[in-house]
């Protein structure tokens, strides 16, 4: 993993990207210098066409998720997610291309050859993901630990990063029982040191759930890291490698003497900037869409088009959200409230495609105007469900330190939560936001959306 402004990013990952946006820019160079005889007069010629191109193609791809680590699950699916690629990028190519100057002796060959390449560009990523995972590339780790929390981390390592290669666990010290299979249990044959450097380890995630005095090797793992093997404890490993952070192995000292959590008045001041110009932006392009979707709601059931509710704000402020309405007027006609669900009865036919769409967030971007959201953020709840989950869950009031977004890393990261277990799940990512973010992890952020979006993933 490579940290890039505070966030994790795969190798692998970045590489993949890197290597694409290289590609696209060769086929794309390679197909006008075809035409005009040389790349020295092929680059004056249609310089910002190709940069305009390789962009936009970077921007599809990585909102897609092609460039996912984790397995992006069926050969249907992958397929699913390149045919939605170049729908896009195709006729994309094809207009950018074909504002190359008109004297040009084959415009439209350049066009034609440009998609291709784009086509054989995704097809090679989707066999990437499947099919050429190299044993070799993988990263070997050791796992400190063999009772639940290394188990857990085990198993989230082999679901999230197919390029983790797990050589085994060593059992704790203190560990009276161990819970991993008994033939991933490796004997130590005279020091960890020894043992992991006999073994080619790159990294050891130190994994005990018994941390009593005694229970860890300091020596042993300090010599480790002076010889070039990464050590991580439990939290920082699912901070690296998933994106979050679990409170079910948290403590408050870690958060208080870690990094992160930088919120200096330099960031403010930028964030805020950002708000503004992609609100204002976001809301200009969308006001067709607004329109139309203010209609349809009018014509299908009487009732606001629109429907205020407070939440609660940075600091635990309260405000009023905006958004368009997507149930019945007498969703909540008990006054209780309560959580949507999946194909919840209350939704209007209108609201069930404007969630799907995520449509029914955009009057928000006013709320972000006015400062009392932010674009990237935790989501915002009711104070009532605020309320509950603050009583119930460790940490839950520590996402209240930044301002709510209209979208966020929990929301791109996780599905709808309608539980408490699933506002658990989400407060790890909202934790592992909170502590650091960046205008480029929010950038990362509105990628993800996009997808999301695309796909329809999480709408209820």
């Amino acid at each position: 993993m490579i940290r890039i402004f505070s966030h994790y990013v795969h190798r692998a990952a970045l590489r993949s990207m890197l290597f694409d946006l290289a590609l696209a820019l060769l086929v794309a160079i390679g197909a006008i210098a075809l035409q005009v005889g040389s790349i020295d007069q092929a680059m004056p010629l249609a310089g910002r066409h190709v940069m305009s191109f390789a962009a936009c193609l970077f921007v599809i791809n990585s909102a897609s998720g092609l460039y996912e680590v984790a397995p992006m699950g069926s050969l249907g699916r992958a397929c699913a997610r390149a045919l939605l690629v170049l729908l896009v990028a195709l006729p994309l190519a094809y207009a950018i291309f074909g504002l190359l100057p008109p004297d040009l002796a084959s415009r439209s060959a350049v066009q034609f050859s440009v998609m291709a390449g784009v086509s054989a560009l995704v097809m090679r990523r989707v066999y990437v993901s499947h099919w050429a995972t190299v044993p070799s590339g993988r990263t070997r780790i050791l796992i400190f630990g063999a009772g639940p929390a290394a188990q857990v981390v085990g198993k989230t390592l082999k679901a999230a990063d197919p390029n983790a290669h797990i050589v085994g666990y060593v059992n704790g010290p203190n560990e009276t029982a161990s819970t991993v299979p008994a033939h991933e249990l490796l004997a130590l044959n005279g020091s960890l040191t020894e043992t992991a450097a006999r073994l080619n380890v790159d990294e050891i995630v130190v994994a005990l759930t018994e941390r009593r005095s005694g229970s860890m090797p300091l020596r042993q793992l300090l010599d480790c890291k002076l010889s070039g093997i990464k050590v991580y404890d439990l939290n920082s490993h699912f901070e690296k490698t998933l994106g979050q952070i679990r409170i079910d192995y948290l403590s408050a000292s870690w958060l208080i003497f870690g990094d992160g959590f930088n919120q200096g008045v330099l960031r403010t001041i930028f964030k805020r900037l950002f708000d503004i110009l992609s609100a204002t932006v976001l809301s200009i392009v969308s006001a067709p869409v607004m329109l139309v979707t203010a209609v349809l709601i009018k014509l299908e059931s009487p009732g606001p088009v629109l429907y205020r509710q407070e939440r609660v704000g940075q600091g635990g402020k309260p405000f009023f959200v905006t958004k368009f309405r997507s149930m019945r007027t007498d969703a909540e006609k008990d006054g209780k409230p309560r959580w949507a669900s999946t194909n919840d009865s209350r939704v209007t036919r209108v609201g069930n495609v404007i969630r799907r769409l995520r449509i029914d967030e955009l009057p928000q971007l006013f709320n972000v105007l006015k400062g009392e959201m932010s674009l990237v953020g935790p989501r915002p709840e009711r104070p009532f469900f605020v309320e509950q989950l603050t009583q119930e869950i460790p940490f839950y009031a520590v996402r209240h330190s930044v301002k709510p977004g209209v979208t966020g890393w929990a929301q791109v990261r996780y599905h709808y939560g309608s539980t408490v277990e699933d506002s658990q799940e989400k407060l790890q990512y909202d934790l592992y936001y909170v502590k650091n973010h960046t205008l480029f992890l929010d950038l990362v952020v509105l990628l993800e959306t996009v997808g999301v979006v695309l796909t329809g993933k999480g709408a209820r």
